[in-house]
């Protein structure tokens, strides 16, 4: 994979002189569909119980706006990842 073709790293801050370096000490799900598909999220830390849960991950790209959320999670085929977007949320 490419640098260019690199998934960016969500909540990464778009000054980041490289917004899609992974570190090899994180664990990262990808984010399937929706407004930030493509994307990886650090999971590191998180509980099997958070994990589960998936997450609301704010995005200015949300059909509520930038104050919106959109919601991620496992599916049962996949517990470990890729998180797929499940809607978006006020």
């Amino acid at each position: 994979m490419t640098e260019h073709t690199r998934p960016r790293i969500y909540g990464a801050d778009h000054d980041c002189t490289d917004p899609s370096s992974t570190r090899p000490d994180r664990e990262y799900v990808r984010l399937d569909g929706g407004p930030l598909d493509g994307q990886l999220l650090e999971v590191t830390g998180l509980t099997a119980d958070e994990r589960t849960a998936g997450a609301y991950l704010a995005t200015p790209y949300s059909v509520y706006g930038p104050s919106g959320r959109t919601s991620y999670g496992p599916t049962f085929s996949h517990p470990d990842g890729p998180w797929v977007w499940e809607d978006d949320v006020p």
